[in-house]
């Protein structure tokens, strides 16, 4: 049973550090934090709805199956997510989109 345990802090870590990921990400396609590729703020909303679109179909496909710390971690993160999105779509177009394509 030590093991079952073990193995799920392991997964609550995983799980954690995804979420994390795709919340850094987002933020990065935002323009809120650095590319260290290019050391620019690009602003790439295409991918930075993607990135919390993924980030919300995470929340909905585990709702009711994360302890309280996964889903505050979650929730926040996609709070904060799309808070920034809106004041980065409405901001004035005064940076360079990036673009995938």
């Amino acid at each position: 049973m030590a093991n079952d345990n073990a193995e799920g802090t392991e997964e609550n870590g995983l799980f954690m550090s995804l979420v994390m990921m795709l919340a850094s990400s987002a933020m990065q396609q935002l323009g809120k934090i650095v590319n260290p590729l290019t050391n620019k703020a690009e602003v790439n909303l295409e991918m930075a709805q993607l990135t919390i679109d993924m980030l919300a179909m995470i929340e909905n496909r585990t709702k009711g199956n994360l302890d309280s710390d996964e889903e505050k971690l979650l929730t926040e993160s996609l709070a904060s997510l799309r808070l920034n999105y809106v004041e980065t779509a409405k901001a004035p177009k005064s940076y360079e989109e990036g673009s995938s394509s």
